[in-house]
């Protein structure tokens, strides 16, 4: 069984990793100043938010069509007709909609699709440790329940400084997000699991404070001392991130994996200075592939 993700799933895996693993990942597209973008293929994350970071204009993402997946799912299945597709939550995008439909337009394949009801490296922990068990041997339902379980285990948030890019990508209310880019209000956002949509944790009058506030709502969910696994992730704001791991490690044993780029379809619904973490109790994803 090959493993196929959209470009929304941040793997933070090498190209020969990703081979290794049979992971296939399909670009999302952004457009800015009047140029599309495929993630991954035609421009590199850090060059795309510092292009972002010098423009005045708003990107626009696009999801890549039915015909796109089908195209992937039809070569795949020429060498295996077994694949499971996870995807960013279908909560945030129409992207696992579009990779269900493309999937009826091949018949031979046998195609199963997971909703992570995430984003980012959150979603990609799901997948990563999927394919790994996939090498290892585990069978379908197997590995579906440890999806299932890494999807439980593991939460996200993030901040920014500029809410003009998810006002205008209308990810939240316009009139609450201008109102609170007037009184220079930094929201601290995370992703819920029933639905898998955007919701607000809290908010700051500072980033920086904004930041600090992210070991009070982790230790909603953990207690403070408790070994957590921790990934961090920005657009272009390498001083944000730091702050952010500095801040965990005052309240928590961190076992860190690499500091990453977001995906640059995320960061364009959220602007360079994006800050978020994807956290988890390391003792329930510990035995995890």
């Amino acid at each position: 069984m090959q493993v196929v993700v959209d470009s929304g799933v941040d793997l933070c895996l090498s190209p020969q990793q990703m081979k290794d693993l049979q992971i296939h990942q399909i670009p999302l597209s952004v457009t800015l100043r009047g140029k599309t973008y495929r993630e991954g293929k035609d421009i590199s994350r850090e060059d795309f938010y510092s292009l972002l970071s010098q423009s005045s204009d708003f990107p626009i993402t696009s999801q890549p069509s039915p015909g796109v997946f089908a195209e992937a799912y039809q070569d795949l299945a020429k060498n295996d007709p077994e694949i499971l597709s996870v995807h960013v939550s279908s909560g945030l995008s129409g992207t696992i909609n579009a990779a269900k439909l493309g999937a009826t337009l091949v018949p031979q394949a046998q195609i199963t699709h997971f909703d992570t009801k995430t984003l980012s490296v959150t979603s990609g922990w799901q997948a990563v440790s999927a394919a790994r068990a996939l090498k290892l041997g585990w069978d379908k339902s197997k590995v579906l329940a440890l999806l299932k379980r890494i999807s439980d285990a593991a939460n996200c948030m993030f901040t920014l400084k500029d809410l003009r890019y998810l006002i205008h990508g209308g990810r939240i209310s316009h009139i609450k997000g201008l109102m609170a880019s007037l009184l220079n209000i930094k929201p601290i956002i995370g992703v819920e699991k029933q639905e898998g949509k955007y919701e607000q944790l809290g908010q700051s009058l500072s980033f920086s404070h904004a930041i600090k506030r992210f070991s009070g709502l982790i230790e909603r969910h953990h207690t403070p001392g408790s070994v957590i696994r921790a990934q961090v992730v920005h657009g272009q704001n390498a001083e944000g991130a730091e702050l952010l791991k500095k801040t965990l490690e005052n309240s928590f044993k961190c076992k860190w994996l690499p500091t990453s780029a977001i995906s640059l379809v995320l960061g364009a619904h959220t602007g360079p200075s994006v800050v978020g973490v994807a956290f988890a109790l390391e003792t329930s994803l510990a035995d995890t592939p």
